[in-house]
């Protein structure tokens, strides 16, 4: 588990507990563009070998700008931020973990043309956090709008691209080197979406290669 869950835990053994609370997150899907047909065409133990260099590679990223990864789900791994430990400026450390672990992969799409690259979505706002399961088997996680959008707002980008969604952009706006999207619509949203695209943040914010 993520090592800021894991400190929370300890130091709190009952919020291991079902259920959660409200807390405004940022939240980070990051999957592989192309995986399934490389699948497909790859032996079994070069597919394992590309996402373990692939993930290596991205999760000490997410992991120093804070992120709590919560799951892996086959090519696609999911970070909040601001849950469980507290983060003022989590749609930035979101934006610069995104950023970061794009450019993370950089070296592996020389060595390995062939290779899937990560696409990103990131989006803020309130979800329920806590732990969801079973008594037997349980994982710490966010569910609601907020996560569908950012789940939506991955699967808009290209390769090596970071889409964010209208209110992560306006948390960084200031720093923000963005341009916008058509605005898209939403099953079961009623108002249309206006996502951007992240292309970096202004000298001083951007992370640096390999961070």
């Amino acid at each position: 588990m993520a090592r800021d869950v894991a400190t929370a835990l300890l130091a709190d053994p009952s919020q291991a507990r079902l259920g959660g609370v409200v807390a405004e997150v940022t939240v980070l899907f990051a999957d592989l563009r192309g995986f399934t047909p490389f699948s497909e065409q790859a032996p079994p133990e070069r597919v394992v070998a590309m996402l373990n260099e692939h993930f290596g590679r991205a999760v000490p990223v997410l992991l120093a700008h804070g992120g709590s990864v919560t799951q892996f789900v086959g090519d696609a791994v999911m970070a909040l931020f601001n849950a469980p430990t507290r983060q003022p400026d989590h749609a930035l450390r979101a934006a610069r973990a995104a950023l970061g672990m794009q450019r993370a992969v950089e070296a592996v799409a020389v060595q390995e043309p062939g290779w899937p690259l990560f696409r990103v979505g990131v989006n803020t706002g309130p979800a329920v956090v806590g732990n969801i399961g079973s008594a037997e088997l349980r994982s710490f996680t966010a569910i609601g709008d907020t996560v569908n959008l950012a789940a939506r707002l991955e699967e808009l980008a290209e390769d090596g691209q970071v889409v964010i969604g209208p209110a992560t952009y306006h948390a960084i706006a200031d720093v923000a080197v963005a341009h916008p999207l058509e605005e898209i619509e939403i099953r079961g949203k009623r108002q249309r979406v206006a996502p951007w695209v992240l292309d970096g943040l202004h000298p001083g914010d951007e992370p640096q290669r390999g961070a």
